[in-house]
């Protein structure tokens, strides 16, 4: 995979990179990448293909739980492989051969995504448009995210790290996100991990909270 520069994502990425609100702070970044293999790419993939069907060979046994749905066809683990692969890029130094296929949530539609969006980013939404224009923050992301990856022909994921050890665990953060844009067309991934920070933390105040009240109820409608 090589990651690819793309000018409306660094606009974002401007925006994002350290966004002081006051009480809390906001930390983005969006990267993109193709899926054509480089370097060690083809033969991790043959060891995480080898892995998954070695998952699958066990669930036969009457004791062992079934298979995630991501295993059991060819495309859906070639997806699989890519969207870890994509995580190998973006840390490079950490080994993500741990990872399982319930770590990532299909999300139906933009529709879902730009829920979760507009309930944590609202605030900095605002910000956006006081400072930077009169196209708002997630329309200008959503032209970025067509204008790399085709939003209508995407699959989009979001990641939950299952171990404290994982890089895209934001430790401190009261919340975090990690998203995957994947077009198979195209065989291209855009990332979108976004976190929020409360400066009351750094300075030395304690944190009212840590998620907000609503999180189950986004997560209810995400389909694993």
């Amino acid at each position: 995979m090589k990651f690819l520069e793309c000018p409306s994502l660094d606009r974002l990425n401007d925006f994002f990179g350290d966004l002081n609100l006051g009480e809390r702070t906001i930390r983005g970044c969006l990267e993109a990448y193709t899926c054509k293999h480089a370097g060690t790419d083809k033969k991790l993939s043959l060891s995480l293909e080898n892995e998954m069907l070695e998952l699958i060979e066990k669930s036969s046994d009457p004791d062992s739980p079934p298979p995630d749905d991501m295993l059991l066809t060819r495309s859906s683990r070639r997806t699989l492989i890519y969207l870890i692969l994509t995580l190998y890029h973006m840390y490079p130094d950490y080994n993500f051969s741990a990872v399982k296929a319930h770590q990532f949530f299909t999300e139906e539609s933009w529709d879902n995504f730009k829920l979760i969006f507009d309930t944590y980013m609202f605030e900095a939404s605002k910000e956006w448009d006081e400072t930077v224009g009169d196209v708002s923050l997630q329309d200008t992301l959503y032209m970025a995210l067509d204008e790399v990856v085709k939003l209508g022909e995407c699959e989009i994921y979001g990641y939950v790290p299952d171990s404290e050890a994982d890089p895209l665990v934001e430790k401190g953060a009261i919340w975090s996100f990690n998203f995957l844009f994947y077009n198979r067309k195209l065989k291209r991934v855009v990332t979108f991990r976004f976190s929020c920070f409360s400066n009351l933390v750094a300075d030395g105040f304690l944190m009212d909270g840590v998620l907000n009240e609503g999180d189950d109820e986004i997560f209810a409608d995400m389909d694993i």
